[in-house]
C-alpha cells in the first residue's frame, strides 16, 4: 500500500517521502534475518520485523517494506517510519561500549545542534528544572529506568539497542539548572546524526506530555 501524497506538498514533505523511499529500497535488499540480530529485532518468517520504538512495538513487512503499529494496526506517521526504518538498515549489531558521548560529539552534529536544544533540552529544562524528580516518574510511565546520575537521571530506549541517559541538575547561585543527553559511544553505528536528534525530540516530547497537568500551570 503506497502512503497518500498531499495534492500540494511541501519541500520538506517531498525529502520525507524521497527518505522513506530510500529506506524502504535499502531494507528490501539486504538479508532481513541478519539486520534483526544486528539490530536487536526479532526476525518474524518469512517476511515480517517485530521491533520496539520508543517502548512500542512495531511491525515491518515486507517485500513492500509497510511499517505498523501492533498495537493499532494502523500505518505510522512518515516520519517514525523513516526513523524505524534507519534503524534497521544502519544497525551494525556493535556492542555498547559502556562509555557516553553528548549530541556535540556526534559527527555532522554541527548543523543539528541548534534544532537539538530547541527540541530536546530547552522543553526538558522548561518541564523538570524545578522539580527534576518529576522526571524519573515521566520516565517510568513510558518504561523508562532510573539512573544514578546528577540530581535526577533517567534512561529511556529509544531502540533497544539505542539507550538515551537524561541527566538533570538543580543549579545553584552560581550555576543555573542544567540538562546533559548522552548516548553510549556505539550509537552512530545505529542511527545517523538527524535521527538521533530526532529521537531525542520524540523522547522529550513524551516526557513533557506525562508532566500533571496542575504542575504544568505553575511554570
Amino acid at each position: 500500500m503506497e502512503r497518500q501524497h498531499s495534492s500540494s506538498p511541501n519541500t520538506r514533505d517531498q525529502g520525507y517521502e524521497l527518505a522513506y523511499k530510500l529506506a524502504r529500497q535499502q531494507l528490501a535488499a539486504m538479508d532481513l534475518e541478519q539486520q534483526c540480530f544486528r539490530s536487536g529485532a526479532q526476525y518474524v518468517p518469512p517476511d515480517r520485523v517485530l521491533l520496539a520504538f520508543l517502548n512500542r512495538p512495531y511491525l515491518v513487512s515486507l517485500p513492500n517494506v509497510e511499517v505498523y503499529s501492533q498495537e493499532t494496526g494502523s500505518e505510522v506517521p512518515l516520519k517514525d517510519g523513516i526513523v524505524i526504518l534507519h534503524y534497521l538498515v544502519t544497525a551494525k549489531g556493535t556492542p555498547p561500549t559502556n562509555r557516553f558521548v553528548t549530541f556535540r560529539d556526534l559527527p555532522g552534529c554541527v548543523s543539528y545542534f541548534p534544532v537539538f536544544n530547541q527540541l530536546v533540552i530547552n522543553p526538558i529544562l522548561k518541564g523538570f528544572a524545578r522539580e527534576p524528580d518529576l522526571l524519573v516518574d515521566a520516565a517510568v510511565s513510558m518504561g523508562g529506568l532510573r539512573a544514578s546520575y546528577g540530581d535526577a537521571s533517567v534512561t529511556v530506549n529509544a531502540f533497544s539497542r539505542i539507550p538515551v541517559t537524561i541527566v538533570m541538575r538543580r543549579g545553584d547561585e552560581e550555576f543555573p539548572p542544567s540538562c546533559t543527553i548522552m548516548f553510549d559511544a556505539n550509537v552512530s553505528d545505529y542511527l545517523p546524526t538527524e535521527d538521533i536528534r530526532d529521537v531525542s525530540a520524540a523522547i522529550t516530547r513524551k516526557l513533557v506530555q506525562s508532566i500533571p497537568l496542575s504542575s504544568r500551570r505553575e511554570r
